[in-house]
């Protein structure tokens, strides 16, 4: 099957939509493309919202909370409840000025105890939130007490998804897989053109340009190697995560020779959505186009650094992020896998029942644009990048009577072919050398925080199963899950930290590694976790793995 590249307008409005935006810390954006009654004085409140630090962490102050020595300095943190809190700290030098467009440098030494009590600021991004080019830092979420103790924790580094354009590390709060035993980093690296321009002026000497965003992510991973274990954690058992977009970075680690031996375990959220990447070729041809709408038409270093980064936000929409450029990443990732030419740790590899209903909800219901019987296979091509007579024949996979009207099977089709389809060829692919634990969250009644009702049910959609593992929602846009959605929660985090513990997700019984022989789908869908029936039919994989 070939592995698509979302639409533009899918991947810039809506896979940016949830994680984008204007929220405070300690919950995901609405982001800036879902426009709603939810929206305006919404977002406000979310930007008074509770953050990561919380009351515990703003009551330390200085002189107050624990203490820990990096090879950078001292920091001291805050104690929260059961957990402490260490944030805002720097893991690389600001790639500000002639360090924009620069692979991350070391970060400089202070003198003194630095108060690590506050979140840093956003990198730059489409947001009414406060954003900054000095945005490289990560914060570190331990039990009580942890830095003191003998023991040493796995640790689990979470990488934030918004399309590769917005978001930040603090918008998760991480207080119940902590309280599972774990130590768990959020990490902020650069987005959008900042972070993965390519462009021929900024080529480095081996040729290859972008994916600073990737080496940030790199920087932040060396930190931990370095400096977790004054933490409490343990820098032999260290698990990649991430959802989304962040669900495809941890995909490209695993790929990038840069990224061995930086973790042992990787858990990609709905990221198999685009394994191919965008040429080096391609993307420089975007990045020459970007620079001269921005106001660089002679195409030179010096003028692109010159740019406000208000003038690249305003133009990068078209441009398509992450890039195979020879050196970061040398293959596509799809032929990674298939030849078995990646970082071979255990991975957990899923997605949801129902992705791409938050993708039709943000670029259709909720601007006004309908889907109808007429013009269905047009939006199936629109949406999945296929041409208009496989959009036709896809069509008759998902016949209107079987879906409330036009618009669900619109979202079933781009569910199966985005995200469903590709995340099995990836169980695939991925089993043949590795420990592979596949899953789809499946609660079709998950909770939508940000998003209005629409014309069709949400069902298990991109991004529902966060709240499960995360703490999110605030006075604005609560989170409130049943008791039986707690305990699938609790469940869910179980599965998770026991998998940065042990590389095992669960007993064999429960959860047995994926094989082409035994194709075992764990469920995610109360009351319990099962077995997911059929993957392939349900999801129409045979007509999908079958599309060039």
């Amino acid at each position: 099957m070939r592995t698509r590249r979302l639409a533009v307008a899918l991947t810039a409005v809506a896979l940016g939509g949830i994680m984008g935006g204007t929220a405070a810390a300690g919950q995901p954006d609405p982001g800036p493309s879902a426009p709603s009654d939810r929206g305006g004085a919404a977002a406000a409140e979310l930007d008074r919202g509770p953050s990561a630090a919380s009351d515990g962490a703003a009551a330390a102050g200085p002189g107050r909370g624990p203490v820990v020595v990096t090879d950078a300095g001292v920091l001291r943190g805050a104690t929260s409840g059961t957990t402490d809190r260490f944030l805002g700290i720097p893991y690389a030098a600001p790639p500000v000025g002639e360090l924009r467009w620069r692979p991350p440098g070391p970060v400089a030494r202070w003198q003194g105890v630095r108060e690590a009590t506050r979140l840093s600021p956003r990198c730059p991004q489409n947001t009414t939130a406060a954003t900054s080019e000095d945005c490289l830092f990560l914060n570190v979420h331990t039990p009580k007490g942890a830095a003191r103790g003998r023991d040493r924790l796995p640790v689990m580094v979470y990488i934030h998804g918004g399309a590769l354009t917005s978001g930040m590390g603090g918008n998760y709060d991480p207080t119940a897989l902590v309280e599972n035993g774990t130590v768990v980093v959020t990490i902020n690296y650069r987005l959008g053109a900042l972070g993965f321009l390519a462009h021929p002026a900024l080529a480095a000497a081996d040729g290859s340009a972008g994916n600073y965003g990737l080496m940030d992510q790199q920087a932040a991973l060396r930190w931990v190697q370095r400096n977790i274990g004054s933490f409490g954690g343990s820098p032999d058992r260290v698990t990649i995560f991430g959802e989304s977009a962040g669900g495809l970075s941890v995909l490209a680690h695993l790929a990038s020779p840069g990224s061995a031996g930086l973790f042992s375990a990787a858990v990609n959220q709905s990221g198999a959505y685009n394994l191919r990447l965008q040429s080096l070729a391609d993307a420089k041809a975007d990045g020459g186009a970007l620079s001269a709408a921005a106001g660089c038409p002679d195409q030179t270093a010096e003028c692109l650094r010159s740019l406000p980064a208000s003038a690249l936000l305003a133009k990068q929409q078209p441009i398509g992020f992450l890039q195979t450029d020879g050196a970061v990443l040398p293959t596509s990732l799809d032929k990674a896998f298939r030849s078995g030419e990646f970082n071979r740790v255990p991975v957990v590899n899923g997605s949801t029942s129902d992705e791409s209903t938050f993708f039709v909800a943000t670029n259709y219901d909720m601007v006004g644009r309908r889907v109808t019987a007429e013009n269905l296979v047009a939006e199936i091509s629109a949406m999945t990048g296929v041409p208009a007579e496989t959009a036709k024949r896809a069509a008759q996979l998902y016949p209107l009577a079987d879906y409330p009207n036009p618009a669900a099977a619109l979202a079933a089709a781009a569910t199966d072919a985005t995200f469903a389809c590709p995340a099995l060829e990836l169980d695939g692919w991925l089993s043949r050398w590795v420990p592979t634990y596949a899953y789809e969250f499946a609660d079709r009644e998950a909770p939508q925080l940000y998003l209005p009702p629409v014309s069709f049910p949400y069902g298990a959609s991109h991004a529902s199963e966060l709240q499960y593992l995360f703490g999110i929602g605030n006075a604005a846009f609560p989170a409130r899950l049943t008791a039986e959605q707690e305990r699938l929660a609790a469940t869910m985090r179980g599965h998770w930290t026991a998998f940065a513990t042990t590389g095992r997700p669960a007993s064999a019984a429960v959860w047995p590694a994926y094989t082409a022989a035994r194709p075992h789908m764990l469920s995610y869908a109360p009351p319990t976790p099962g077995r997911v029936a059929d993957f392939p039919a349900a999801h129409r994989c045979g007509f999908w793995s079958a599309v060039d």
